[in-house]
């Protein structure tokens, strides 16, 4: 596997003519989450994918930083509009996770789930997904890292990429469009479909059976994770019992 020097779409069309139509290229942008935003807002269609070769201002959840060199990270955004009702929107993030987690599959991975938004491999993350909603459409964001082989001092948690993993750097495109390949099957699945998504997103938990710390809105949480309810919520078992846990805005494992 070799790295591109430039996007060329040729992987995207030879896949499929409408996803390369439907993909966005920005050579440069500060965030793909709210290029995919403002395009949204003017009426851009559904699955329409924001992709850029530089993203300079990339975040994550909490508001932190999501950075890496040009060429060396995947940056991505899609712009859904769900037939599902609102309630149903915060299932996007472990759809997400999921789906890059089997697209990595196809590049000799074994690549685990954290709830609700991380993607973790040999006990590292490797990838990130922002989930962000409007009253109308919701934008489904990606920061995987690729080719990255060094990251910044202080990060929460250690990282790892696909270059590090394998030995040799790989095309950005080709692991966009194993991913897409994934995302397109399982963001359809948050509705009818839940329950299967929820069993294979349950076999690749790297929480499940490990004590773990959170904060759930400003709560500070202390207990052993039982696996995921069958809406999603994070099966948490403490002194007091067994809690669901909707959101959680930082899980560490103890």
């Amino acid at each position: 596997m070799t790295a591109e020097n430039e996007w060329d779409g040729v992987a995207l069309r030879e896949i499929s003519p409408e996803w390369a139509e439907r993909v966005i290229f920005l050579p440069e942008c500060g965030s793909t989450n709210d290029e995919a935003r403002r395009l949204a807002i003017k009426g851009a269609p559904d699955l329409s994918v924001v992709l850029t070769g530089n993203q300079t201002a990339g975040r994550g959840r909490r508001g932190q930083r999501w950075e890496c060199q040009p060429g060396e990270g995947l940056a991505f955004s899609m712009i859904l509009r769900p037939q599902e009702p609102a309630a149903l929107w915060s299932r996007f993030a472990l759809a997400s996770g999921l789906a890059v987690a089997e697209g990595l599959d196809s590049f000799g991975m074994s690549a685990g789930v954290k709830w609700p938004n991380d993607v973790w491999v040999a006990g590292k993350k490797i990838c990130g997904v922002l989930v962000e909603a409007d009253a109308e459409f919701v934008v489904v964001g990606v920061g995987l890292n690729v080719n990255v082989t060094e990251f910044p001092e202080g990060l929460d948690h250690p990282a790892t990429s696909l270059a590090l993993e394998l030995g040799e750097r790989c095309s950005r495109e080709e692991v966009l469009v194993s991913c897409l390949r994934r995302l397109h099957l399982r963001l359809d699945q948050i509705g009818v479909g839940f329950g299967d998504l929820l069993d294979e997103w349950s076999t690749r938990c790297v929480l499940t059976g490990n004590d773990v710390r959170l904060d759930a809105g400003g709560a500070l949480k202390t207990g052993r994770v039982e696996g995921v309810s069958s809406q999603g919520e994070l099966m948490l078992r403490t002194q007091g019992g067994l809690e669901k846990v909707l959101q959680a805005s930082e899980i560490r494992v103890l």
